[in-house]
């Protein structure tokens, strides 16, 4: 289909497609994920004829072309864009953008579309639906339609200032084909976008921040997503007042679990219960306030980029509107001055906490801590752990130890079963020189396992963990204790995972525990290959939940209201 109704052509000056090349590689985008398609023909000849300076690395399915994005986004920070065909290919990939809306991460979708002049026709066109546009805008940040030429890199330049602006999220732009088609009056002269300075929370919002802090005996800190970028300040903050930072899955590697401060999801919960002052920053503070309990006693201070948070739960006593670094950079001097005598050192307390709470884990969830130590043993401190929604990607959001800053890559709260296996291959794309590590369960990793293709074709030496146990373990969990052992599509018939990867030209291996694990992560980093270790999962775990779902510890939780079992 692709080209079928076009005579063989080479421009004889730039297009449209070279003015969204260009701009791209103004704003340093040299790399689009992407599967080919007949509405994206000219951008994938433009980038041919680049002559090496934007690359397309092709996925296999327009899902694993925008996990790779995600990936690539959400482990350095740094916007990650990928391309699809309309209709079809922008509903696949539709899920990937969920996930990237969940976490904030900066994510630029590029879609084709039908022809300008036939858009919202209804005639039946190439992957036509229905107001494209109006579908992608209400899900993600920012979208709109490039309509001339002239303005794609423009248009580039004003979906990445918006994704980055404010509370961070993705975008989408969408060029028709005679668009992209279309001569350029000179050849683009793009510039990167310019972001507005971050905003800082308002003075007298700051003193009252100061003034609970400084009178506090008990500080607790508590971490997002939204504070990666300010983790020095953060640090600053912790050893200032002397207070330990918690977070659940996107603040992880903010404070080097090495830090007797850093303190996982479960500990945090215990550190609530007595605390008098909570600065939280950049999060949306959901578990804490929903299920562990709030009272009159508990002060809770947030620092937000996003003001709508503050509205979400009773206000806080103190709300700071702003970015966290410009916010924290002009409070931290403030705070300092503030503080006439130095806190006593509460390492004892806190290492203690950490060591009893971590050997309680270790007993209480075998063999999945066992099987997360073996991966901490192997992987560097520079290496990144990518999870999956599986029983040990549970247990990792609290159990396995984070040595750098976005080490730990999660889907938040939208809980995407199966982006895993791509999302780590753009992790590895985005980082070559770092080690990758993956885990999935054996019904996640099928989602995308075709994108071992990608990893082949282009040496991605992504190192794969596939846990199997033949089964839903989570869902057979429910069956079994909330519907009687009434077991429906719980268990799963799988292939051979390792000749499935021979097959595809990647190296393979097996572990059935532990031990055995740390065995094959060693020689899988030495074989510099893309790599699937098959790992054997007993079938009855320990429920991950237990450290995760705790009861409330103080005053009263906030009524959730449920849908009816």
């Amino acid at each position: 289909m692709t080209g079928s109704h076009r005579e063989q052509s080479t421009p004889s000056g730039p297009i449209g497609a070279d003015a969204l090349v260009s701009g791209l590689l103004a704003n340093a985008i040299d790399t689009v994920f992407s599967v080919p398609g007949g509405q994206l023909d000219d951008f994938f000849d433009a980038a041919h004829r680049s002559g090496g300076k934007f690359r397309i690395l092709r996925a296999r399915h327009e899902q694993g072309a925008a996990y790779m994005a995600f990936g690539a986004a959400r482990s350095t920070g740094r916007p990650s864009a990928f391309a699809v065909v309309p209709g079809p290919g922008l509903m696949n990939a539709m899920a990937a953008l969920s996930t990237a809306w969940a976490v904030n991460a900066p994510v630029l979708c590029l879609s084709g579309q039908i022809p300008s002049e036939a858009i919202g026709s209804g005639r039946g066109y190439l992957h036509e639906i229905p107001d494209q546009l109006a579908t992608v805008r209400t899900l993600i940040k920012y979208a709109e339609r490039i309509d001339a030429p002239e303005k794609a890199a423009g248009m580039i330049n004003s979906a990445l200032t918006a994704m980055r602006t404010g509370r961070p999220g993705p975008a989408h732009l969408e060029t028709p084909p005679d668009i992209m088609r279309s001569k350029l009056a000179a050849a683009p002269m793009p510039r990167a976008a310019e972001l507005p300075d971050a905003p800082c929370a308002e003075q007298a919002d700051i003193e009252k921040a100061v003034a609970l802090l400084r009178v506090s005996k008990r500080p607790l800190i508590y971490v997002g997503g939204g504070a990666t970028g300010a983790a020095a300040e953060v640090n600053r903050l912790a050893r200032l007042i002397e207070a330990p930072v918690t977070c659940f899955r996107s603040g992880r590697g903010i404070v080097d679990d090495r830090d007797y401060r850093a303190q996982v999801f479960p500990a945090g919960r215990r550190l609530w219960k007595n605390a008098d002052v909570v600065f939280a920053i950049g999060t949306r503070l959901k578990y804490p306030q929903l299920y562990w309990g709030v009272d009159d006693k508990i002060k809770i201070i947030r620092l937000d980029i996003d003001d709508r948070e503050f509205n979400r739960y009773p206000a806080p006593a103190a709300a700071l509107r702003g970015d966290s670094t410009a916010t924290l950079r002009k409070l931290l001097p403030i705070l300092r001055d503030e503080i006439k005598t130095p806190p006593a050192s509460r390492k004892a307390e806190l290492s203690g906490l950490k060591e009893g709470l971590r050997a309680e884990m270790k007993s209480n969830l075998r063999p999945q801590m066992e099987y997360l130590e073996a991966i901490r043993d192997v992987l560097p401190d520079e290496g990144f752990f990518c999870d999956e929604i599986t029983q040990i990607g549970f247990v990792s959001w609290y159990g396995f130890p984070i040595h750098r800053l976005r080490g730990h890559v999660n889907c938040g709260f939208q809980g995407t079963l199966g982006y895993g296996f791509a999302t780590a291959l753009g992790v590895k794309a985005a980082n070559p020189s770092a080690p990758v590590v993956s885990i999935s369960g054996d019904g996640g990793f099928l989602y995308t396992a075709t994108e071992l293709a990608a990893a082949v074709e282009y040496g991605i030496n992504l190192v794969a963990i596939v846990f199997n146990d033949n089964r839903y373990a989570n869902v057979y969990r429910q069956q079994k204790e909330w519907f009687g052992g009434r077991f429906i599509a719980s268990d799963l018939r799988n292939p051979d995972f390792v000749k499935f990867a021979e097959s595809f030209g990647a190296n393979a291996d097996k572990a059935s525990g532990p031990n055995e694990l740390r065995l094959a992560l060693e020689r899988a980093f030495a074989a510099r290959m893309p790599t699937i270790i098959e790992a054997h999962q007993p079938r009855d775990l320990p429920t991950p939940w237990r450290y995760i779902l705790e009861s409330p510890v103080r005053g009263h939780s906030i009524p959730v209201v449920t849908a009816p079992s």
